[in-house]
């Protein structure tokens, strides 16, 4: 089995695990309406003591069916492609990612409970965005213009354009992940090689480049070498042409 069919298999994680996502988050969404709580005090809380349990268990916290659907379709997507594009990493980039987002949503934010799983998105697409076009894989930098010809317009709520958006939390989803791609080397499917890319490559012994010669000019039929050998030509200038003849002294004539 090859190396890019290794990496890019279809297994039941690679949709398993974001649908599991997904379902705490609205199984908690369901709770709260189910028995009349109220988690959102749960969210982060920047630079307080009690706000750093936010940064876990922000994620799962939603404040409306509005919030909760616009969030969950997205963080299904893009899980799902983490999972299946950049599996041996998936795991270590929903986990850092989460801390990372939430730690910096603590320390930049303004004073408020800051909820939803919109900075895990931004961190998802920060990471597969960036991933891709520094990996240079086809597959990968496939995957970084769908991600940004779909979620592209994202990026303008990095800024505070709305205040009951936190823009705080997605300015620090969208750094984590990018930080992340820029990080994370190990696990990444390489790009293929060609042969004039190797380092072994000898320009004089490529057949296609035998076909031009120093000007650049395209050459259809190459001149076959023949061996050389040593010939040796003598010229007699000897006249012999009276030498030949003979005359009987006998003959009458």
């Amino acid at each position: 089995m090859s190396e890019e069919q290794d990496v890019f298999k279809f297994n039941t994680g690679v949709i398993g695990y974001p649908l599991l996502f997904v379902l705490i988050i609205w199984i908690v969404f369901w709770f709260e309406i189910r028995f009349g709580f109220d988690f959102n005090y749960l969210g982060v809380n920047p630079r307080t003591f009690l706000g750093l349990r936010g940064i876990f268990l922000s994620p799962f916290i939603h404040a409306d069916i509005t919030h909760l659907w616009h969030n969950t379709l997205p963080l299904l997507i893009l899980s799902s492609a983490l999972f299946y594009f950049y599996q041996s990493n998936a795991w270590k980039v929903m986990l850092v990612g989460l801390l990372l987002t939430g730690v910096f949503t603590w320390l930049l934010g303004r004073p408020a409970n800051h909820i939803g799983a919109s900075g895990v998105i931004y961190m998802l697409f920060g990471f597969l965005f960036f991933k891709g076009i520094v990996a240079k894989h086809f597959r990968l930098i496939a995957l970084s213009l769908i991600v940004v010809f779909i979620y592209g317009s994202m990026v303008m709520y990095v800024l505070p354009i709305d205040p009951k958006i936190s823009w705080e939390g997605h300015l620090s989803g969208l750094v984590s992940g990018a930080g992340l791609a820029f990080f994370i080397k190990k696990g990444i499917v390489k790009p293929k090689l060609y042969t004039w890319q190797s380092e072994t490559y000898d320009p004089e012994e490529d057949e296609f480049l035998k076909h031009f010669d120093e000007d650049g000019n395209f050459i259809e039929n190459i001149p076959e070498d023949f061996p050389e050998v040593d010939i040796t030509i003598t010229y007699d200038y000897t006249d012999k042409s009276n030498s030949q003849k003979g005359y009987d002294k006998d003959s009458p004539l």
